[in-house]
């Protein structure tokens, strides 16, 4: 008896450091040749950031992160952490942010994704006095970031939650992640 195909669901790629003031460059055209390299479809990309939209099986989805990593090593000469969120995953983070529900500035919102998720030990070591005026909240592995100041003056790097919380992160703000989740329900 032949085993059902696995489900399709729509994802989103977030690769961190590309593009960004002239380094680690990586055209997205490459990027989508990468990912549909991979077997994944429907694969598009939004901004030149490392943003990537695709449908893929679940167990598909779990091998990528490693295998673009690789792929985008071998092909480019650096190293480029790329964190995973399902469509439901994105629209979860957008009802989640203890920002929004104060009213708080989009422009001043944040998040940064984190590859897994950080054990509560690792959490209780963060500073929320770190750098005033801005605030921070983890939930999952998501960290909601509000920074009044803008991302340029903040002490709430992806380098010290990384260090602190033993992850990888990658950070978007609020605007891209609203747009990230209504593209990929489109998907």
């Amino acid at each position: 008896m032949a085993r059902a195909s696995a489900s399709i669901e729509p994802y989103v790629a977030l690769l961190r450091g590309i593009n960004v003031g002239g380094r680690n460059l990586l055209p997205m055209a490459e990027l989508v040749e990468l990912f549909a390299a991979e077997g994944c479809a429907q694969v598009r990309t939004y901004v030149q950031s490392g943003n990537v939209l695709f449908r893929a099986s679940r167990p598909l989805a779990a091998r990528l992160p490693g295998r673009i990593a690789a792929a985008v090593a071998e092909r480019k000469g650096f190293a480029v952490p790329v964190v995973l969120r399902t469509a439901r995953e994105l629209q979860a983070v957008l009802a989640g942010s203890p920002f929004v529900v104060r009213g708080a500035a989009a422009e001043a919102l944040h998040v940064l994704f984190l590859a897994g998720r950080p054990a509560p030990a690792r959490v209780a070591t963060l500073d929320q006095g770190r750098s005033p005026p801005d605030e921070f909240a983890v939930r999952g592995r998501e960290v909601y970031l509000c920074l009044p100041t803008g991302v340029a003056r903040t002490k709430l790097t992806n380098a010290y939650f990384d260090t602190r919380l033993g992850t990888t992160s990658t950070m978007r703000n609020w605007q891209t992640v609203a747009r990230l989740a209504e593209l990929a329900l489109e998907s």
